[in-house]
């Protein structure tokens, strides 16, 4: 099957990158290389791209489309949470952009071997983003504690019948393993009752998506990787992260918060004393979202947002109080 996947809000991201002709930019979710590839049209000579991503196929597809400036990028086989120890054995110390695309590919939604998909009735339950790991949807539906299965239904899903559904996958696999996405979806469909279904909404999205993040530990990766990511800008270099989802977005939006007013003085303290310093500052107050005819063209983008910060002040510069 071939590669396939559209870039969303690819304008909002290179006009938020302040682009340099000889920097260095880090695309940690590099995919298809779409954004790459616009990042890597704009570089002069001595610029350079770092293309990460966990997929391999998707590596394939970025190194075939990156080609032309294949002496501008390196691809890597990681995951973004490594960014400092890939920038280091690089001998790089600072970039002057990074960029997280957090959504899954519409290759990775259409290809039925990955599983990803609840409208694939017979694919295998798989859903590893980097399918050199070992633990798969199939290990954590057939394996986990019902308490556990409602942790992550509930935490990751925010699917309101996460009991449920707990209870009738731990029903379901005493009798057989579960092994296909349509076995999951038919669970996710006798669980929820109809009066409990949104319109116009398939009732299994919350819990594939739950299974999904656990599966490759999407939230845990994404708030213990935002802070290092800021650490590794040069001032005035720019952090962009697309998310998806509410959980996403509000981790970076309060990460990005903390980065820029970490103080945590009580608000009657007329001056700070508890020494933590500012890193820059948020540059997106609301987050951006694809416009009508970015929508028209790409529905799957719908969903998506931008959150922008800027590393504007070093270790030495005094901290700002926070201002309540």
């Amino acid at each position: 099957m071939e590669f396939r996947h559209e870039s969303v809000l690819p304008d909002e991201v290179i006009g938020n990158l302040n682009i340099e002709d000889d920097g260095i930019y880090v695309d940690g979710t590099v995919g298809g290389g779409g954004h790459s590839f616009r990042i890597a049209e704009r570089l002069g000579r001595n610029g350079r791209i770092i293309g990460i991503d966990q997929d391999e196929e998707a590596l394939a597809a970025a190194a075939k489309r990156l080609k032309i400036y294949e002496d501008k990028v390196l691809l890597i086989h990681d995951n973004y949470a490594h960014t400092p120890q890939i920038l280091k054995e690089l001998d790089i110390p600072l970039a002057d952009g990074i960029l997280l695309d957090l959504g899954v590919s519409s290759y990775q939604l259409d290809n039925p071997e990955r599983g990803f998909s609840y409208l694939t009735e017979d694919a295998p339950l798989d859903m590893r983003m980097d399918q050199t790991q070992s633990l798969t949807a199939a290990d954590i539906l057939n394996t986990y504690s019902e308490s556990e299965l409602v942790r992550i239904l509930r935490d990751y899903g925010e699917e309101k019948c996460a009991v449920p559904i707990a209870r009738n996958i731990i029903r379901e696999r005493s009798v057989k393993p579960l092994e296909t996405t349509g076995e999951l979806a038919a669970i996710v469909r006798e669980s929820i009752p109809m009066r409990m279904q949104e319109r116009g909404k398939n009732p299994c999205r919350r819990t594939f998506q739950a299974v999904r993040i656990a599966c490759n530990r999407e939230l845990e990766v994404l708030e213990d990787s935002i802070d290092d990511l800021i650490d590794l800008l040069k001032p005035g270099g720019r952090l962009c992260i697309i998310t998806f989802h509410s959980l996403e977005d509000r981790i970076v939006k309060n990460t990005f918060r903390r980065a820029e007013n970490p103080c945590i003085c009580p608000p009657e303290f007329p001056v700070c004393v508890c020494g933590r310093k500012s890193r820059g500052k948020v540059v997106t107050r609301k987050a951006i979202q694809p416009g009508p005819e970015e929508l028209r063209q790409n529905k799957r983008a719908a969903s998506a947002k931008l959150r922008v910060f800027e590393r504007t002040m070093s270790d030495e510069q005094p901290h700002i109080q926070q201002q309540n």
